[in-house]
């Protein structure tokens, strides 16, 4: 049995559903709003490159590597984005929350906070995790304060940790929520989930 199984997260604002391929042209439209490819700190698909990237997820999902999700706006019917657990480690009962991305139109709304709330309270209240991590990169100020706002701690700098695309080498800010954190962290996104309307 996997330690992350197939699941869809039902919220208010967003539903996260299991990315699969009958979510590629909602996804190439997703990502053509704000041109989000060109944000040279991330790494988002260009549309062209939609069906490869949902191929890659999907064997890391068979790989029990990771397990992406497609974000569906509940107000809308579209999809608006991803995200995904990775660096799964069952043995320690810990995986990551990233590759996170949003059309334009949804960023800064409550679709972010919901879906981190669900994927937190998964994380936490179903598979039993001890910690979740999020990560992102040196130069990607907007995330880390985003992350910050959750309620993870910093837990430092891994120094020339991946090579991007580009051929960049990337520092990379990690966090962390662990375990007794939890209930804190879950009310204070509660009370900004419930302050956004």
């Amino acid at each position: 049995m996997a330690f992350v199984e197939t699941v869809t997260l039902p919220g208010r604002h967003a539903t996260l559903e299991p990315l699969a391929f009958c979510h590629e042209d909602d996804i190439k439209l997703a990502v053509a709003d704000g041109e989000l490819w060109k944000l040279w700190f991330t790494t988002v698909p260009r549309p062209e490159a939609v069906h490869a990237y949902i191929g890659q997820l999907l064997a890391q999902r068979e790989q029990g590597q990771a397990f992406a999700f497609a974000v569906r706006d509940n107000a809308s019917g579209k999809i608006v984005g991803g995200t995904r657990y990775l660096n799964i480690d069952a043995a320690n009962r810990r995986l990551e929350i990233g590759g996170t991305w949003y059309a334009q139109r949804v960023q800064r709304t409550g679709i972010n906070t919901e879906c981190k709330l669900m994927l937190l309270a998964h994380a936490f209240e179903t598979l039993g995790c001890i910690a979740v991590e999020f990560r992102t990169d040196w130069f990607n100020k907007r995330s880390q304060s985003a992350i910050e706002r959750l309620g993870a701690k910093r837990d430092g700098v891994l120094r020339n940790h991946m090579i991007m695309p580009d051929g960049r080498v990337r520092d990379s800010v990690v966090y962390s929520i662990i375990r007794n954190e939890w209930p804190g962290v879950k009310t204070n996104l509660q009370h900004k989930l419930n302050s956004s309307g």
